[in-house]
């Protein structure tokens, strides 16, 4: 059992003793710890409301979740617009088109069924950042909380419509090309893993055109078919299904749809790292401009974005990292290698939906198999390795430990270590929502990959 507190929000486990994990007392203090922050940071309306959107993924402690978070609002004097099941994008959409204070999304996106977490945006439908996440799990810790009196209790609405809203404005993009995906007549298979994918993708392939969908784990009812991280180990039954022929592209989202990975027509991964490099590749070909990608990210963007004669900058890991250089560089295009998609024109944050309207647009206008798309690529090969924390191990000391002893390569340490060789590199970083260290490397096989991350494992092992 588990409880952490990151940038990413507060994650953690459902059931146990208290101090366990994510019990119903952490839900009701860290929600009205992020209410206490709303309230001090954020304007009231002409009305002296404030306004929060709280949206959820499928998940079995979703309900329950959702009527602790919601009344908890209620009680902190905030009217609530609750819309349900809804993506993480697609909530992030809901805060601005309901002019919100700010919003909650009841989701732990590729963790397994027995954790939920509390996602915390800001006004503008993005995640608070470093300073302010600090913020409320200072308040948090303090207690510092003043309930409402019952004559300024919160509301509560409902609004089930930004599903469809999400799609009308992924449709509505210039360059997503609906014409182009009919007339090429795709079969496309989705593996929603069980949640609330099941609902808005099928939804948005139906109105992209796509005729002939295949659903894979489309039921949005939490019991997750396999465990929900889009990687390839986990995606067997879409492989299978693919490798069978017939089936143009293969799409598999996370249980909170921000992320997306794709499987070629041959049942073989296009890989998730490359879910972005193809977007992006498509991006720059129409509007030049720069591109961000987080540290852990593949190599082949930047060689993308160079070959369009565009400018390349890394960021630290973490959605609002990416999205904050985004911003400083002016970036058309952004991202993270698992499969996340930044695209500013629609909005500043992970998507999907967005993404999956802009491969499809790319697939369909070239006229290539995936397979033959994927070759036109820099070929290169992520190897993501872990290992598991304990309350011994000191991992500042070993990252430090760890850039010395490559002190003589190009380093860069605004987030963990990552040691760039001419043509490899290896990314140490503790993870902000597992308590574990992560070791992603990427080198131009597989093999070369492993030896790498093998070999800076032994690396670590020395120094614990």
């Amino acid at each position: 059992m588990a409880l952490i507190k990151s940038i990413s929000g507060i994650r953690g486990t459902i059931g146990g003793a208290q101090g366990d994990g994510l019990s119903p007392l952490d839900i009701v203090r860290f929600t009205a710890a992020y209410a206490t922050f709303i309230s001090r940071n954020t304007p009231a309306d002409a009305s002296g409301r404030r306004t929060i959107v709280v949206g959820r993924d499928a998940r079995l402690s979703g309900p329950m979740v959702d009527k602790i978070v919601v009344g908890t609002l209620q009680a902190m004097g905030m009217d609530v617009v609750n819309i349900g099941l809804a993506s993480t994008p697609t909530t992030e959409i809901a805060v601005v088109g309901e002019n919100a204070a700010g919003g909650i999304i009841l989701t732990a996106s590729h963790n397994p069924r027995q954790w939920n977490a509390l996602k915390l945006l800001n006004s503008d439908g993005e995640f608070l950042n470093d300073e302010q996440g600090k913020q409320v799990l200072a308040i948090a810790e303090a207690g510092d909380f003043v309930w409402a009196e019952v004559n300024n209790l919160g509301t509560v609405s409902v609004n089930e419509t930004y599903n469809r809203r999400h799609i009308d404005m992924v449709l509505g993009l210039d360059l997503v090309d609906v014409e182009a995906i009919k007339a090429a007549n795709l079969t496309v298979a989705i593996d929603a893993v069980n949640s609330v994918g099941g609902v808005v993708v099928p939804m948005l392939l139906k109105a992209l055109g796509v005729k002939n969908v295949i659903e894979l784990n489309c039921e949005p009812n939490g019991q997750f078919a396999h465990t929900p991280e889009p990687i390839p180990e986990n995606l067997g039954q879409i492989s299978s299904l693919m490798a069978q022929g017939g089936v143009d592209v293969g799409l598999v989202v996370d249980p909170d749809v921000d992320r997306l990975a794709l499987v070629m027509e041959n049942g073989e991964m296009f890989v998730e790292e490359y879910t972005l490099v193809s977007v992006a590749d498509y991006i720059l070909s129409h509007t030049p401009g720069a591109t961000v990608s987080n540290l852990s990210s593949s190599r082949a963007l930047r060689d993308v974005t160079q070959a369009h004669g565009c400018t390349y900058s890394a960021a630290a890991v973490g959605e609002v990292n990416v999205t904050t250089k985004m911003k400083e560089t002016g970036a058309v295009i952004g991202g993270e290698g698992n499969g996340g998609v930044i695209y500013p024109a629609a909005h500043y944050g992970r998507d999907a939906l967005v993404g999956i309207g802009l491969f499809l647009t790319l697939l369909a206008k070239s006229g290539k198999k995936m397979t033959q798309l994927k070759a036109t690529y820099p070929a290169y090969s992520i190897s993501k390795n872990k290992v598991e924390l304990t309350s011994d191990i000191n991992v500042d000391a070993i990252l430090e430990a760890v850039k010395q002893r490559y002190a003589g390569e190009e380093i860069n340490d605004i987030d963990g270590v990552k040691i760039d060789f001419a043509d490899s590199w290896v990314h140490l970083r503790r993870s902000n929502t597992e308590p574990i260290i992560r070791i992603y490397s990427e080198a131009a096989t597989a093999q070369q990959a492993d030896a790498l991350a093998e070999t800076v494992k032994q690396e670590i092992l020395k120094f614990v």
